[in-house]
C-alpha cells in the first residue's frame, strides 16, 4: 500500500511538471471590466486550457472558466473570459493545462473595475506606458552589436505595481524572415512574449496595446502592406483589448474606460497612405477613424482624454514619421477640430521615436494639449536632444531606455495626472503634473 501511494505521488508530480512544461508564455491579463476579465495563455502544443478564479482569500468561492483547446493555426493561444466576477474586487486565479493546475513563484491576481459612479469619487490608479520592445534572437538579427537589451526593465515596471499597462506600439519587431508568412509572424510574437523577465508583469497587470510599423509590417509600412490582415490576426491573438476596429473599418482601433479616465486607442497603420506618395489623399487615420475620434472626444466626460497613437502628434519637427511631416494637413485638421469643439483635457500618448519627451501645445482657444512620448523600452536608444521640437517641455527629453507611469489621483472635479519616467533599473528620471482643466 505504501508503495502504491508513493508511486501515485510520483506520477502526479511528473504529470504536473509535464503540464508546466507545456506552457509557452503567460498567463497574461487582458482587459478588465466590472462584469468580465480577459485571461490569456499560450501553450507549446495543442492542449486544453482553463482558469479557476476566486475573490482574494476566499478560495471556497472559486469559479471555473470554459475550456479552450489550443491549436497551431492560432499559435496555441487561449483567450478566455472570466465572466462570473463582481465589480470592485481583487481575484486570485490559477491556470490549468490538460486539467492540471500550474503554480508560479509570483502573484497571479486580477482586479475588476470599480463601481463608484453615484457613490464616491473615482479611485486613484496607476498605468504603466512604454513602446519599442526589441527582443534579440541572434539567428535572425542583423550582424553586429545586439539591438535589444536591458530586459530587467520589465522587472522594474512590475515593481511599480501598476494597475494596468498600455503598450504604445513596436511591441515586437518583425524582421525580414517574418514579414511575409503567418509562420514568421507567429514566431516573432511568441519569441517576444516568452521573455522570462516579462512573465510576472504579464500575470498581475491588465494589458492593453496599440501597434506601430514594426508589429504591423516592415519599417514605415502603410496600407499597401499586402499581409496586413495576417498581422492584424496576430495582434488580435496576442493582445487582450476589448475590441478591434470600427463597425465599418478594419484595424485595431478601440476604446476603454479605466475608472473615470477614457482611453482612445488609434490605428496609425492599417489605413495610412504611403509617406512618399505625391498624389491622392494623405491620411494616417482614414476618414472614418478620424471622425469617430472627434465624435468620441466631444462626447467624453472624462477629466483627461488619453489618445494613444503610434507616432508623435505635437512634435513640430517635420522628420521621420511625425504627424507634422508627411501628413501635416490631417494633423492640422484634427487639432483645429479639437479647438473648434472646445474639447479640453486631450493628452496624446505616443512612442516610436526611440526617445522620450513631453510636448505641450496651446491652441487659439487657450486650451492646452499634451503629447507624452515614451520610447524605447528595450530597443536601440541614444538619440540627442537637438531635434527642433518647439513644443517640447524643457527638461523632459530622454535618449535612453525608459518607461513611464501615469498616476491619476484626486477628488472629482480636481483630478490630477502625475507623469513619471524611469530608467531600466527603476530610477526616477523626471516628473510632471497636469491638473484637470476647469469646466466652462
Amino acid at each position: 500500500m505504501k508503495f502504491q501511494i508513493l508511486f501515485l505521488c510520483i506520477f502526479l508530480s511528473f504529470s504536473a511538471l509535464a503540464q508546466q512544461e507545456l506552457l509557452q508564455s503567460g498567463p497574461m491579463l487582458g482587459y478588465s471590466e466590472m462584469r468580465e476579465v480577459l485571461l490569456w495563455a499560450q501553450t507549446k502544443e495543442a492542449a486544453d486550457v482553463h482558469f479557476v478564479y476566486w475573490p482574494k482569500g476566499k478560495k471556497a468561492q472559486q469559479k471555473t472558466t470554459s475550456v479552450i483547446r489550443t491549436n497551431k493555426d492560432q499559435a496555441f493561444v487561449a483567450k478566455i473570459i472570466a465572466d462570473e466576477v463582481e465589480p470592485s474586487l481583487t481575484y486570485e486565479y490559477q491556470l490549468y493545462i490538460n486539467g492540471k493546475p500550474l503554480t508560479f513563484d509570483y502573484p497571479t491576481t486580477f482586479k475588476t473595475q470599480p463601481l463608484f459612479q453615484w457613490r464616491s469619487d473615482a479611485p486613484d490608479f496607476k498605468m504603466a506606458i512604454g513602446s519599442c520592445t526589441y527582443v534579440n534572437e541572434p539567428k535572425y538579427d542583423r550582424p553586429g552589436t545586439p539591438y535589444g537589451g536591458d530586459y530587467q526593465i520589465f522587472t522594474s515596471i512590475n515593481q511599480q505595481q501598476p494597475d494596468a499597462m498600455l503598450w504604445l506600439g513596436d511591441n515586437i519587431y518583425l524582421r525580414e524572415v517574418d514579414w511575409f508568412t503567418r509562420t514568421g509572424i507567429h514566431h516573432r510574437y511568441t519569441d517576444a512574449r516568452s521573455l522570462p523577465e516579462m512573465q510576472p508583469l504579464l500575470a498581475a497587470t491588465h494589458h492593453y496595446a496599440i501597434w506601430d510599423d514594426h508589429d504591423f509590417g516592415p519599417n514605415d509600412s502603410d496600407r499597401s502592406f499586402i499581409h496586413k490582415d495576417l498581422t492584424l490576426e496576430a495582434f488580435k491573438l496576442f493582445w487582450g483589448n476589448p475590441s478591434y476596429g470600427l463597425p465599418n473599418s478594419k484595424g485595431i482601433t478601440t476604446f476603454f474606460q479605466f475608472h473615470d479616465i477614457d482611453f482612445f486607442l488609434l490605428d496609425n497603420r492599417y489605413h495610412r497612405s504611403p509617406n512618399k506618395r505625391k498624389t491622392g489623399e494623405r491620411t494616417i487615420l482614414g476618414k472614418e477613424q478620424l471622425e469617430w475620434l472627434i465624435d468620441a472626444l466631444a462626447y467624453s466626460q472624462s477629466p483627461f482624454k488619453m489618445v494613444a497613437i503610434g507616432g508623435q502628434v505635437l512634435n513640430t519637427a517635420p522628420v521621420y514619421e511625425n504627424y507634422a511631416n508627411h501628413h501635416k494637413e490631417e494633423r492640422d485638421y484634427l487639432l483645429k477640430r479639437i479647438e473648434e469643439e472646445g474639447i479640453k483635457g486631450v493628452i496624446f500618448l505616443s512612442g516610436d521615436r526611440h526617445h522620450t519627451e513631453l510636448s505641450k501645445y496651446t491652441n487659439d482657444a487657450g486650451i492646452d494639449l499634451y503629447d507624452v512620448t515614451i520610447s524605447p523600452l528595450t530597443s536601440g536608444s541614444g538619440r540627442s536632444a537637438d531635434e527642433p521640437n518647439t513644443n517640447r517641455v524643457e527638461g523632459t527629453f530622454l535618449g535612453q531606455r525608459n518607461f513611464g507611469t501615469l498616476e491619476f489621483s484626486g477628488p472629482r472635479g480636481e483630478r490630477k495626472l502625475t507623469i513619471r519616467t524611469f530608467d531600466s533599473n527603476g530610477k526616477e528620471l523626471w516628473m510632471r503634473e497636469i491638473m484637470q482643466p476647469k469646466r466652462d
